[in-house]
């Protein structure tokens, strides 16, 4: 059948109903091809002549009519004596010539890149590309053979292999640190698809479009990049720690109680120890020349300090208690804490002394009787 129906057979042509066909050998019985016969090649396609396994020709989109004026290499190789009147043998070829998208790409390893921040890092990546036919002759030399039906998956994983081996040298050319590569993942994609495809010249192919999708790194880095980021986002350190307990603060005194007076306690020490900090820093550094001081005017009238106050401390019940002023030791006199036998003591005595021995403090029991002599 397929004898019988090539002799009826005048219109050579494809139609591709697939997605993926990349060359597709036109079917006919014992591959004769009669004289004057129409060929029709689309757009996104072209038509390779094999004539007894030598390359004749290649046809553009258009419609022609097969004879020796359409096929002049044909006529010089063979002469073709006959004139066309009986069947040559020939072998058509339709190779796609549109954008194939769909291929993607990966790396199954880690690639090890030197960075300045982070030193020797592992890096993975993904992403996609397209692959397009641009010199058909070389791809049926180099790749297709007389494959009868040559598919994208038979040249994907030989570009996914190509990819890899060129993503780190490429990845290394760049000196892009590894904080700004996602910024600079279309700059890189341009210059993998070009140097794939000088790589790729010598088999017709060549790769328009590479898209980098995602650079990864391990946990480890990802942890450091995090505190790096927060670092960033806190900016001064003391202020933000200045902040935060003053808002905690806040929140401590919105909320009276146990958890509450705990937080300001929390917050008060360390705001302690952060003023503790400052005057330590403070005292370690230059000393500033002190101003000098502006002589008063000898007619001013300038008061004195005022005296400082003494302050007390009393044993009540084997325990220290105090300091106190002589206004908060009348009430310890009224709440009986204070008498005349109660020592006493304050900065300058030798030794604690009873209350009543101490001039200073008589005014206090001016107005407390003594104790009641022993009843009989």
């Amino acid at each position: 059948m397929d004898r019988i129906r090539g002799e009826f057979i005048d219109i050579i042509e494809w139609t591709d109903d697939s997605r993926d066909t990349i060359v597709w050998r036109f079917p006919r019985h014992g591959n004769e091809i009669k004289m004057g016969a129409q060929l029709v090649v689309r757009e996104s396609q072209v038509a390779v002549f094999v004539n007894e396994g030598r390359l004749a020709d290649v046809y553009q989109p258009g419609t022609y009519t097969l004879s020796t004026r359409n096929m002049p290499v044909l006529s010089t190789l063979k002469g073709w004596k006959h004139g066309f009147e009986s069947p040559f043998k020939a072998e058509v070829y339709f190779v796609t010539t549109r954008q194939f998208t769909d291929f993607k790409w990966g790396t199954q390893n880690p690639v090890i890149l030197r960075d300045a921040d982070f030193g020797m890092v592992r890096v993975r990546a993904f992403g996609t590309f397209a692959a397009k036919v641009v010199d058909a002759a070389a791809l049926l030399r180099e790749l297709v053979g007389t494959d009868p039906q040559f598919r994208t998956e038979e040249v994907g994983e030989h570009l996914r292999q190509l990819i890899v081996s060129k993503l780190g040298s490429a990845l290394g050319a760049a000196g892009v640190p590894l904080l700004d590569l996602a910024a600079r993942q279309d700059g890189i994609g341009r210059q993998l698809a070009e140097a794939l495809t000088q790589e790729l010249a010598a088999t017709g192919i060549a790769v328009p479009r590479f898209h980098i999708e995602n650079i990864s790194v391990p946990p480890e880095v990802e942890a450091a990049i995090d505190t790096r980021s927060r670092m960033a986002v806190t900016g001064n350190l003391d202020d933000y720690a200045k902040l935060q307990a003053a808002d905690a603060m806040t929140i401590a005194a919105a909320n009276p109680g146990t958890g509450g007076d705990a937080v300001g306690l929390g917050v008060g020490m360390a705001l302690g120890q952060r003023i503790a900090q400052s005057a330590s820093g403070a005292a370690t550094a230059p000393p500033v020349p002190a101003a000098q001081p502006v002589p008063a005017p000898a007619s001013a009238d300038v008061p004195p300090p005022l005296p400082t106050a003494p302050r007390w401390f009393l044993a009540v019940g084997g325990q220290q208690q105090g300091p106190y002023d002589e206004s908060a030791l009348a009430g310890q006199v009224a709440a009986g804490n204070l008498t005349r036998a109660t020592l006493v003591w304050r900065s300058g005595q030798a030794a604690w002394q009873p209350a009543e021995g101490i001039p200073e403090l008589a005014p206090l029991f001016a107005d407390v009787p003594p104790p009641l002599p022993p009843q009989g």
